[in-house]
Order: C-alpha cells, then structure tokens, then sequence
C-alpha cells in the first residue's frame, strides 16, 4: 500500500514538472556563486522555518514553498525578491525547489533551481549564515 501511495506522488511530481517543463538548473555551482558575488543573482531558500531555523546559506532570502504554493501573496514575494536578478531556489532534495520555480516563474522571475540542497552547497563552500 506505501509503494503505491508513494508510486502515485512520484507520477505526479513528474507530470508536474513535464506539464511546466522546468528541470534543474544546469549552471554550474561556481556559476551560481559568481553570479550571486556579483550581484546578478539571489539564493532563496524555499524550506520551512524550522530548517531555516537550524541553517541557512548566508546572505539567502527565506520564502517558505508551503506557503506560496498554498496562496500565494504576490505583493510580499515582489516584496522580497527584486526582478531583473537571476532567482536560485534551494531546498533539502530538489523538489520544493521545483515547486517553487513553477510559482515564481508564473509572476515574471528568471528562476534558476538548484538540484543541490542546503547540506551539500555548504559542503560545496557555500558560506553558512553565523
């Protein structure tokens, strides 16, 4: 019965993303940190509070997926994020990070996904919020 359940949301994350066909970003990490160095770009991370809570990249802006996906406020997200920037989602696995990009995309942002999580850009050399 769980493989099914869990069959059933895997088919559907994937009829998602063909359905927007958005995937992963291909850029490179070093490119995602050039970019962000030079200010053509911002990392926002889309997992809750809580993890927010216990780590985060430096310099990132929170904007949580399970409460954009639900309503989202458009005028806190413009709020939040400025236009004419590249916008990398992060998550833990890859997938809000898509759920999000779906989102901002629709309101006008130039999203850029990132497959990497939190743990492995802080392993990467992503500095860490003190």
């Amino acid at each position: 019965m769980h493989r099914l359940t869990a069959l059933a949301t895997f088919a559907g994350l994937l009829m998602t993303q063909a359905a927007f066909a958005i995937d992963h970003t291909k850029d490179s990490l070093e490119t995602v940190r050039k970019n962000v160095d030079q200010k053509k770009a911002v990392i926002v991370d889309v997992r809750d509070e809580s993890e927010w809570n216990d780590g985060h990249l430096d310099g990132a802006t929170l904007l949580p997926y399970s409460q954009i996906r639900k309503n989202v406020d458009t005028e806190a997200v413009k709020r939040k994020l400025p236009k004419g920037k590249i916008i990398y989602t992060h998550c833990k696995a890859g997938v809000r990070s898509l759920g999000s990009a779906i989102i901002l995309e629709k309101l006008g942002y130039d999203v850029r996904p990132l497959e990497p999580g939190y743990d492995k850009l802080i392993e990467a050399g992503f500095p860490k919020a003190k």
